[in-house]
């Protein structure tokens, strides 16, 4: 990164302490022999329930694709838009791999701002979790939920005019990783498996990399809430096949061990990272590896706040996101409609 100075957190001191909150919930969960004490986060894991009426001008609902390995996602479908031809976004939620789901409160938010202020039909996922379901079941769980979408384009809870040709996929933090390797393994299926869905473009929100080098942003940022480096090593380790370090190719996606895309139809990708994001340098290194692949790629920085800062709709930056999401979904629609 830059030696440019860092300039001063713009983030709140109640957003702040509120983070550091939750980094002490999550603390509490991890146990020191490689499992999550589920039991206890569930008296701290705040749902809400699907919603067929609107709310906030959106409503909800769920569909499950197995039952055997608790995979659903939640349907956010806006119901002010006067918009008969909406994009469809794939979503997958942040939480290291371990935690979290669509129908968590602070996710469920974010989904239904983002559905309505862009507007979009979103499809937010619930993957199986690790230490329990290490690599690569969420990655397959994304995949699958596209087959599903693929074959049952008319679900209950679909806008009519969703159009499932101009699909995007998305996901913070973990979700973002998520994100990028269900591409990759949908760009490496012979596009005629799927009849519908077309997927279009890629938004990775700071997304969870790393490798077994200690960036500068992680030297700097000791301590920092939600990633930290101890917290992340923790994850890595409950998530990655047993044996594996930080540079396998799920972590370290564009190290040495990673697939070379440079040849693959992969589709374009807007990155966001944040200036008091200890991630910031993997999440740099992947734009500037795929421009060097010759995709088309953008990156925004938001220098002044932190990781996770969109679940915090006071915060102004939270907002901005939703904008440039807005703009790339509309530029790379514009493609195929032309």
């Amino acid at each position: 990164m830059s030696s440019t100075p860092v300039p001063p957190c713009s983030v709140p001191w109640k957003t702040r302490m509120y983070s550091r909150f939750l980094s002490a919930v999550t603390d509490l969960c991890l146990r020191t022999n490689g499992t999550v004490n589920r039991r206890l986060l569930s008296f701290l894991d705040f749902r809400t329930p699907s919603n067929g009426h609107p709310v906030n001008g959106v409503r909800t609902y769920d569909s499950t694709v197995d039952p055997s390995r608790n995979l659903w996602f939640r349907v956010f479908t806006p119901t002010e838009t006067v918009n008969n031809d909406l994009p469809v976004i794939v979503f997958f939620h942040g939480g290291g791999f371990a935690f979290l789901s669509p129908d968590n409160k602070a996710y469920d938010a974010v989904c239904r701002r983002i559905a309505r202020k862009i507007p979009a039909v979103i499809i937010s996922v619930n993957y199986r979790l690790s230490p329990e379901n290490r690599y690569p079941s969420p990655y397959e769980d994304g995949v699958d939920v596209i087959r599903y979408l693929d074959n049952s384009p008319d679900i209950d809870g679909f806008a009519p005019a969703a159009d499932l040709s101009r699909c995007f996929l998305a996901g913070d933090s973990a979700g973002g990783n998520i994100a990028h390797h269900v591409a990759r393994r949908i760009y490496n299926t012979p596009r005629s498996e799927f009849r519908e869905v077309r997927v279009i473009g890629l938004v990775a929100i700071q997304p969870f990399f790393g490798g077994e080098e200690r960036t500068p942003a992680e030297l700097r940022l000791v301590g920092a809430p939600l990633v930290s480096v101890e917290r992340t090593d923790w994850l890595w380790k409950a998530f990655l096949p047993v044996g594996s370090d930080r540079d396998h190719e799920a972590a370290n996606v564009s190290g040495p061990r990673s697939p070379d895309i440079s040849g693959s139809d992969f589709p374009a990708t807007l990155v966001f990272m944040a200036g008091f994001d200890p991630l910031q340098d993997w999440q740099k290194r992947y734009f500037e590896w795929l421009k060097k692949s010759g995709k088309e790629a953008y990156l925004v920085e938001y220098p002044s706040t932190m990781h996770a800062f969109y679940v915090f709709p006071e915060l102004p930056e939270s907002l901005m996101l939703i904008t440039e999401t807005r703009d790339f979904i509309q530029k790379q629609s514009s493609k195929v409609k032309g």
